[in-house]
């Protein structure tokens, strides 16, 4: 059964589905990025007047997906019209002013898709939540500093989809100012870089960053270092105008170009280069120092944390790469501090020593810091880490606490990396604590807030506890 709901720009029909609840896909928060505004700083639709239908998912800015195996579902649709979102809500009557969920899929940056099945927001419905979940421009289109271009175009994508559920969603039974952005890997750090950008305050209430992904470093030396790397690989000036007529393939054999190791590539950290950085406008300074250092979502409740052992099944390079001291150091661990890993982690095995130590470096140090320094300051803070080993890696690795969170373990591919029977006691306990937090702002009574006496870490697992300072092992090695 169809059903139109009335947007600023035009009619939109969704459907109805067996539920009771309602869905409209493929919505478009902007014109297409093509043509003149391929890499141009996003700009709304032309309005139109007969009912769009909105029963499809839409284009997505991914084209190849991230590997040729994904844990998570990412369809790619062709179609130039990405900037497009998905509304889910169990009302389409503006009085009902539910709380709103906004989702910013991951794929670091270069890949993801808000078509996932994963990203379903029935549950969310069923609970009282409208889910939004939004595509926005990827790698070199995204992300690339260019003379020529606004930078940080990606970012600009976010705070656009967010000025339309500000302009809109009341009409789907909504209310604009209960909203909290949300948004896992790159999305978790889309998360805390929306926190640290001027212009979205005032756009969302609450903010919840799962395994959060920031750029270290991530200022405007790395962006222009990314910029010279495409010039010296391709003999293209790193400019609008030298790419704009590059077909998607091109753009995308450019990109695998980039990321291909080697001594030309100076300063720029071998993941996560064409990521959003600290452009002096737009974004201010870095995400990581204006969330531990400055003012940045001081007002803002943040629910953060990650997997035990998010990238902990990468292994190291093999026998011709850099000793094991070299390796970790280029994470960013002190060199006389080695030994201390290597005992920390020594029940692990030696095959996931490097990889755990990536997780640490990339996840859990830094997302453990801004706890630290949001709880020094006495802001409204929730830390949690998932710590249920799927049965099929024996792993609490990347992305497995998403079905869990959107309580949907009968979706598409979720017994392939969480087992038969994933634990419905522990889906139906994290998705309770994340309704409570968009509702309410606040996970509940039986998750405190993270605090300098406490540090309360909400442990996730077959059954969930609250751990008083779990994380002092990690802290210890990479932040003291």
């Amino acid at each position: 059964m169809s059903t139109t709901v009335t947007t600023t720009r035009g009619p939109v029909r969704g459907e109805r589905r067996a539920d009771g609840s309602h869905r409209f896909l493929g919505i478009p928060y902007a014109q297409p990025p093509v043509g003149d505004l391929r890499f141009a700083a996003p700009v709304p639709p032309e309005p139109w007047s007969e009912p769009l239908d909105a029963t499809a998912y839409g284009p997505t800015a991914q084209r190849r997906p991230f590997s040729e195996v994904t844990t998570i579902p990412e369809p790619s649709i062709p179609g130039a019209g990405v900037l497009n979102l998905n509304v889910f809500t169990p009302a389409t009557d503006p009085a009902a002013a539910l709380p709103v969920l906004v989702w910013i899929h991951g794929g670091g940056y270069v890949a993801g898709s808000a078509a996932s099945p994963w990203y379903d927001g029935a549950a969310f419905n069923r609970d009282g939540v409208i889910l939004v979940s939004l595509g926005y421009r990827l790698g070199i289109e995204g992300f690339l500093h260019l003379e020529d271009a606004p930078d940080n175009r990606g970012v600009r994508d976010w705070i656009a989809a967010l000025e339309w559920v500000r302009d809109n969603i009341a009409a789907f039974g909504g209310d604009p100012a209960k909203v909290t952005i949300a948004g896992q890997s790159a999305g978790g750090g889309a998360v805390q870089t929306l926190l640290s950008v001027p212009s979205a305050r005032g756009l969302f209430r609450g903010a919840l960053s799962v395994s959060g992904a920031i750029p270290r470093p991530d200022g405007p030396e790395i962006a222009r270092a990314a910029s010279r790397l495409l010039t010296s690989r391709t003999g293209l000036p790193a400019t609008a105008a030298a790419l704009r007529d590059l077909s998607d393939d091109q753009i995308l054999d450019i990109q695998d170009l980039m990321a291909e190791p080697g001594p030309d590539r100076g300063e720029l950290p071998p993941m996560l280069c064409l990521a959003p950085f600290a452009d002096g406008e737009l974004i201010p300074v870095p995400a990581q120092e204006a969330l531990t250092t400055g003012e940045a979502g001081a007002d803002v409740p943040l629910m953060l944390g990650f997997t035990e052992q998010e990238f902990a099944m990468i292994p190291a390079p093999g026998p011709e790469g850099p000793p094991l001291p070299v390796l970790l150091g280029g994470l960013g661990l002190d060199p006389a501090r080695t030994e201390a890993l290597t005992e920390a982690y020594a029940e692990g095995g030696p095959e996931l020593l490097f990889g755990q130590a990536l997780t640490d470096s990339m996840f859990r140090a830094p997302n453990l810091a801004v706890a630290d320094a949001r709880a020094a300051r006495e802001r409204p803070t929730w830390l949690y880490e998932f710590t249920w080993r799927s049965p099929v890696l024996g792993l609490s690795f990347h992305c497995l606490d998403l079905p869990f969170a959107f309580d949907l373990l009968d979706a598409e591919g979720v017994a392939d990396v969480a087992g038969e029977a994933p634990p419905r006691e522990l889906a139906d306990a994290l998705h309770r604590a994340w309704v409570a937090f968009v509702t309410h702002q606040d996970p509940g009574a039986d998750w405190p807030r993270y605090t300098v006496k406490d540090r309360a870490t909400k442990i996730w697992d077959t059954e969930p506890r609250v751990a008083l300072d779990s994380l002092s092992r990690v802290r210890a090695l990479w932040l003291d």
